[in-house]
């Protein structure tokens, strides 16, 4: 190989490297973006105009985006394929503790262990908003009403929450798989929403 053919095939494959890259910041860009207007929409049904607007900010941070960016796959979160890389995602702890829609922020070190506080209604409406929205983003044409039930189902007995907002939780989820989206909003309005 000479000199030139080496320039040659070094130069394509950065090359190639560097459009990689760039489709996955597209992808990550995409997903985050659709999630949110997804979740924002929800939550403005829900009436929760706040909590839609400042939803899952975060995510534009440079800790978070350089993990989407690097990790991404568009049929899952980039958090998971982190995790399973290096054991962990700084990402997920910088997002989990900024969020209040996430059961993990409501975590706190007692004299007996950690333990789990009870979310708020507002923000256990918003998971709820969350979790179906990236059901509908992640599963795309997959999606059904039970969708965001079965997911949570699958991690349920691995989480720890507060037995008041896993019941609520698991209620709408199984509202929705039972009555769907319309409906469960609905009931949300005026049956949940403090």
């Amino acid at each position: 190989m000479t000199i030139n053919e080496f320039q040659a095939y070094f130069y394509k494959k950065e090359y190639t490297n560097f459009m990689n890259q760039l489709e996955k910041i597209k992808g990550h860009l995409k997903t985050i973006n659709k999630h949110k207007i997804e979740v924002t929409k929800l939550c403005f049904r829900c009436h929760l105009y706040k909590q839609g607007l400042l939803h899952d900010l975060s995510k534009y941070s440079y800790c978070e985006l350089k993990t989407g960016f690097k990790y991404y796959q568009g049929y899952r979160s980039p958090i998971d394929a982190q995790k399973e890389d290096i054991g962990y995602s700084l990402s997920w702890l910088h997002h989990k503790g900024r969020n209040k829609h996430h059961w993990e922020y409501w975590l706190d070190n007692s004299m007996n262990g950690v333990v789990a506080i009870e979310m708020p209604v507002n923000y256990v409406i918003e998971m709820f908003c969350d979790r179906v929205a990236a059901s509908m983003i992640y599963q795309k044409d997959k999606y059904t009403d039970s969708s965001a039930l079965e997911y949570y189902e699958k991690g349920r007995n691995k989480i720890l929450i507060h037995p008041n907002t896993d019941k609520l939780i698991h209620h709408l989820l199984t509202y929705l798989s039972e009555h769907g989206l319309d409906a469960t909003i609905d009931y949300i309005i005026k049956e949940i929403k403090e």
